[in-house]
Parts: structure tokens; C-alpha cells; sequence
């Protein structure tokens, strides 16, 4: 479906992220077209997949992103979404960045593709208001969160809106602040990872790949620190499954040496590849696009990082193959079709999400539902 379609996304992009959180989501998203209660899929739920040892629907969800709270996630419910990921908590309030967050983005590549091992991400990709097929964005909002006060009963309220065949997946990290050392940034994983379990939630996703935090500064980079922080989150969570978020590795041997420190060693469950690309943004004089000091660069999402998804999906396959090491892997990227779902089935993902594919389309989960009939 063509952006210029759908009317309002579900995620209003010309509002912040608070008038967001209070009033979305918004346009046909906002309005269910599917009831998980009827009956109608009874044969599929109970003789289909699963995901984490939990029965799926299909698996089709929504990632980490635009689901801000259980408004969100039940709305994705009802659009025919069976896995839907509560946006990232903290174990703090922690603000958002200003407004604006998101803007389109335009990779100068013939495919539109944004490769992250190219020169493009750090000399400049064009970014603008013109919102057009194929559609890819800017993630600029630096993981925003509620004080756990908040997060925590709304949380409970989305696993309940959850029908037969559908899961609420919540996602953590931990935070980074001054005079924090490597203990206590440990520690501020296990403490969220126990506040998400206080929720009854059977299981959970760590995010190791916030782009906000600097290209070069991921979690996920540190593979030594991944599989020391899964280790203490695990023996916190007990027996829920866990699922670690990565961004884009280059490095074959970074991402093997994640694998084998976490899912080798059943500290993880599975992986959810990939989060955005970081790129600076500049606007068609070359200038900083978005306002404000450190934003230069920001994480992008939608069609333009389908290749990168793939490409990791591929790669965890032909580990996960070649380690005979059994993790469940969730295709993320560049979803705005239900032919792109099949792609990321076909490569050997688990389950596939879409999260600005989503926003803008609003039938797409049922018409991924009518390629899996």
C-alpha cells in the first residue's frame, strides 16, 4: 500500500512523543479489524507455531518501537499482529529527545538500500518531511521511558488484552548514566529485568543496540559484556526465555562470539535482528537535519535497512547451523510487504516484525495472515 493512502500512521509523527503517548494510536490502526476471540483461527492456533514455547497465531508482530503502551499494543492485537512488543523500559524515568523524531530519510543508493558498511552513513543521507514509497525514517528518541510505577500496571494491562495465539513481548535495557561503572550498569539490567518479571510477564527482550548511544558504543559490540550481562539477568528471570536485540554486526566473529556466550550457553533464548542504522542525517544543504547538540546522527528504519536485516538473519542461521545450537531468530527490517515477510521466513527467521512498515500500513498484518492461509 502506498504511504500517500493510509492516511494517518499510527504513530502521528507531526505530534511528540508525549501527545503520542497520551492520545495514540491513531488513524485505521486505532479501529480493530480483527477479533482474536472469535473462534475463527482456533485450527491454526492450535496445530501452528510457536515462539518461545508459547502457541503463535502466526509469527507476525511488531517490534520495540511504536508500541508505547497498552493502548498500542492491544490496538496491534486487534489488527491481526500476534506478537506485539511493549516499547523498551527502564528502571527509571528517563525523557525523550526533542521534537522532531522522526523525518524520512532517502539513501542515495539505485535500491534504496542502506549499507552499513558503506561510506554513506557517516558522510550524510538525505533526510526531509517528504514521506513517500519506499518508506524509511528517522528513530531519534533516546529510548524514552515511564518510571516503573507507571510501565509496570500498564504493562500487565497489555498481556491481558492479549487473545488466544497472540503474546505480549516486553522489552528492557539497561541505563547508562554518570559515574555509573560496569557492576552497576550490570546491575541496572538485572534490577529492570526483575521489575518486567514483577509484571507476571513469561518472557522478555533485552535490547543490547540502542543506536542513541553512539555508533561505536553499542552494547552489543561488547560481547564479553552481553554474555556477562545475560548471565545476571538470567539467573534473575529463572526459566522465562530471553531474547537479545542486536543491531548490525559486520564482524562474522563478533556475532559468533555473541552467540557463544549467550544462546551457546542457554543464557539466551533467541536473538531479534536488526535495530536501525545509525547515519547522519543532513538536510539538502548538507546541514545537520534534526535540532539539537549530539543529534547528528540518529538511527534509521523502514525499507532502507531490509538488506542489513536479512543479511544478519542469513548470517544467525548459518551459525545457529553450523553450532547446532538451537535459539529462536526474529527477522526485523525493512517489512512492508507480506512478500517481505516470506523473504525473512524463507533466510531462516522464526518470526518476523515490522515496526515502520506497520505505522503506515495499516492492513499490513492481515495481509501477511492471508499469505499464511
Amino acid at each position: 500500500m502506498a504511504v500517500a493512502d493510509t492516511g494517518e500512521p499510527l504513530y502521528d509523527v507531526s505530534r511528540s512523543f508525549e501527545d503520542n503517548y497520551a492520545h495514540g494510536p491513531f488513524g485505521e490502526f486505532a479501529r480493530p479489524c480483527y477479533d482474536p476471540h472469535d473462534g475463527s483461527d482456533a485450527g491454526r492456533r492450535a496445530d501452528g507455531p510457536t515462539f518461545l514455547g508459547e502457541p503463535v497465531g502466526v509469527p507476525f508482530g511488531i517490534p520495540a518501537g511504536p508500541l508505547l503502551n497498552s493502548r498500542f499494543t492491544t490496538a496491534a492485537f486487534r489488527r491481526g499482529y500476534d506478537i506485539a512488543v511493549y516499547k523498551t523500559v527502564r528502571s527509571r524515568a528517563w525523557p525523550c529527545n526533542p521534537f522532531p523524531n522522526v523525518v524520512s530519510v532517502h539513501p542515495r543508493s539505485d535500491d534504496g538500500q542502506l549499507d552499513p558498511r558503506g561510506d554513506e552513513p557517516d558522510e550524510g543521507v538525505l533526510a526531509d518531511t517528504r514521506f513517500s514509497d519506499p518508506i524509511s525514517i528517522s528513530n531519534s528518541f533516546g529510548v524514552p521511558s515511564r518510571d516503573p510505577d507507571v510501565w509496570q500496571p500498564d504493562m500487565r494491562d497489555a498481556m491481558a488484552a492479549a487473545g488466544p495465539g497472540q503474546l505480549l513481548l516486553p522489552s528492557f535495557q539497561g541505563s547508562r548514566v554518570p559515574g555509573m561503572d560496569v557492576h552497576d550498569y550490570v546491575a541496572d539490567h538485572v534490577r529492570t529485568a526483575r521489575l518486567v518479571c514483577e509484571t507476571g510477564a513469561r518472557m522478555m527482550e533485552m535490547n543490547t543496540s540502542c543506536p542513541n548511544e553512539g555508533r561505536n558504543r553499542l552494547l552489543c559490540h561488547d560481547p564479553k559484556l552481553v554474555g556477562d550481562i545475560a548471565q545476571a539477568v538470567k539467573d534473575e528471570i529463572g526459566d522465562r526465555p530471553l531474547l537479545v536485540k542486536l543491531g548490525f554486526l559486520a564482524d562474522d566473529a563478533m556475532l559468533d562470539e555473541i552467540v557463544g556466550r549467550t544462546a551457546a550457553r542457554g543464557l539466551a533464548q533467541g536473538f531479534s535482528v536488526i535495530n536501525t542504522i545509525s547515519a547522519r542525517l543532513v538536510d539538502s544543504r548538507g546541514r545537520q537535519a534534526l535540532p539539537g547538540q549530539g543529534r547528528e546522527r540518529s538511527g534509521v528504519c523502514g525499507a532502507a535497512i531490509r538488506a542489513a536485516g536479512q543479511d544478519m538473519v542469513r548470517r544467525l542461521a548459518a551459525i545457529r547451523r553450523r553450532r547446532g545450537v538451537d535459539f529462536v531468530i526474529v527477522g526485523v527490517g525493512g517489512v512492508t510487504t507480506a512478500r517481505d515477510y516470506r523473504e525473512y521466513r524463507r533466510l531462516g527467521a522464526d518470526a518476523v516484525m515490522s515496526a515502520t512498515g506497520a505505522m503506515w500500513d495499516p492492513d499490513l498484518a492481515m495481509s501477511v495472515r492471508a499469505l499464511a492461509d
